[in-house]
């Protein structure tokens, strides 16, 4: 688990925070400070932002892709910067802030970190599907796989893993797909 600062917040009192970096996320009301994510990790979530994004631009009125980091405030206590999130055009004015999104989006994607891996499988995951995030990715960068999560009874339950092989779509974003092997290119 990443160490904490030792301070115990509250969504309110992020907020007052000035701007990064460094970057922070308030996990369960403590504040997680991580380092800047490795090279690789950047690759894989601009190889799959800029296919969604490119997607989104062609097919306007379907929604809006978002990069790390912005804020998403789940919680009293819980204030999140997913690598990548996507909020469908129906739910943009309800979600969409100044600061980044106040409410769940409905898909989140996590590039696995080693300093964050166990918050994002652990409690972010936890609170992503009580919240009501309705599909959580989980790319591994190492295994070249991911783990895809769909929201069942307000929890986020393994649904398939993709390989390289796969392709990866969505019904959040129609039309879009891409090949998982293109998602590991340099």
């Amino acid at each position: 688990m990443l160490p904490t600062t030792h301070q115990r917040m509250t969504a309110k009192e992020y907020q007052q925070l000035p701007e990064g970096p460094p970057y922070f996320q308030l996990v369960r009301g403590e504040l997680f400070k991580s380092p800047s994510p490795r090279f690789w990790h950047q690759e894989i979530a601009l190889n799959i932002a800029s296919s969604i994004r490119e997607h989104l631009r062609r097919n306007r009125g379907l929604g809006e892709v978002i990069i790390s980091p912005s804020d998403v405030e789940l919680t009293d206590d819980d204030v999140y910067q997913p690598d990548i999130y996507f909020v469908s055009a129906d739910r943009l004015a309800e979600v969409i802030t100044e600061q980044g999104a106040s409410g769940a989006p409905d898909l989140v994607i996590e590039v696995l970190s080693p300093s964050t891996a166990k918050l994002d499988l652990g409690p972010k995951a936890e609170v992503y599907g009580a919240a009501g995030v309705k599909e959580m990715w989980v790319v591994n960068g190492r295994d070249k796989q991911i783990p895809i999560y769909f929201l069942q009874s307000g929890e986020l339950v393994l649904s398939r893993t993709l390989k390289i092989s796969d392709t990866i779509e969505t019904s959040l974003i129609p039309g879009w797909r891409l090949q998982v092997a293109e998602i590991f290119e340099s």
